[in-house]
C-alpha cells in the first residue's frame, strides 16, 4: 500500500514542460492585455481633445461675438511641426481665459473659457493650452493659399501625428 501512495504522488508533479507552456500563455493574455490598454488611452485621448476642440471653438464664436474677430494668429493649418505651435496656443489662451499678462492666472479681461490645470503647460513663463498627447494646440486664423486674414478660424491636434488626415480638427 505504502509503495502505491508513492506512485500517485510522483504523477501529480508538473513537468518543466507543462510550466513553460504555462507562462508563455500568461505571457501572450499579458501582451493582449497591454496592447489593448494602449489603444483604449489613445482613443480617450482622441475623444478628449474632441470635446476640448468643441469647447474652445464655442469659446471662440463668443470671443468674435464680443470683439468682431477671431484672435490672431498667423500659423498656417498645415503646419505639421507642433513645435511651431507654442505661439499660436499661447494667444489662444490669452485670449479665451483673458490672461494678457501670460502669467497662468485669469486676468482682467473677459474670460471664454475656464481651463482646467491639465489642459495648460507652461515655458518660459508663458502658458499656452496644451491636448491631451501633450503637445501645444495648432490654431490659425490665417488661410493656407491666400496667407492673409480668414475670417474663420482652423483649430487642431497633431495626435501625436505628422499625418494630417490622423489630426483631430475642427475642420
Amino acid at each position: 500500500m505504502h509503495g502505491s501512495l508513492g506512485k500517485i504522488a510522483a504523477g501529480a508533479a508538473f513537468t518543466i514542460v507543462e510550466i513553460l507552456v504555462v507562462i508563455s500563455i500568461i505571457l501572450v493574455l499579458a501582451g493582449l492585455v497591454l496592447a489593448t490598454s494602449g489603444y483604449v488611452y489613445n482613443k480617450g485621448a482622441r475623444s478628449r481633445a474632441e470635446a476640448e476642440i468643441a469647447a474652445m471653438s464655442a469659446a471662440l464664436e463668443n470671443y468674435k461675438a464680443d470683439n468682431g474677430t477671431f484672435p490672431t494668429s498667423g500659423l498656417l493649418p498645415t503646419e505639421s511641426d507642433p513645435t511651431k505651435y507654442f505661439d499660436a496656443s499661447e494667444i489662444l489662451y490669452a485670449s479665451l481665459c483673458g490672461d494678457t499678462d501670460g502669467d497662468g492666472q485669469p486676468g482682467p479681461g473677459t474670460s471664454y473659457m475656464a481651463f482646467k490645470s491639465n489642459q495648460l503647460g507652461a515655458d518660459n513663463g508663458k502658458t499656452f493650452v496644451k491636448d491631451p498627447f501633450g503637445n501645444s494646440y495648432g490654431y490659425s486664423t490665417a488661410g493656407p493659399t491666400s496667407g492673409g486674414y480668414n475670417p474663420t478660424f482652423d483649430l487642431w491636434s497633431t495626435a501625436n501625428s505628422t499625418t494630417t488626415a490622423q489630426w483631430v480638427k475642427n475642420w
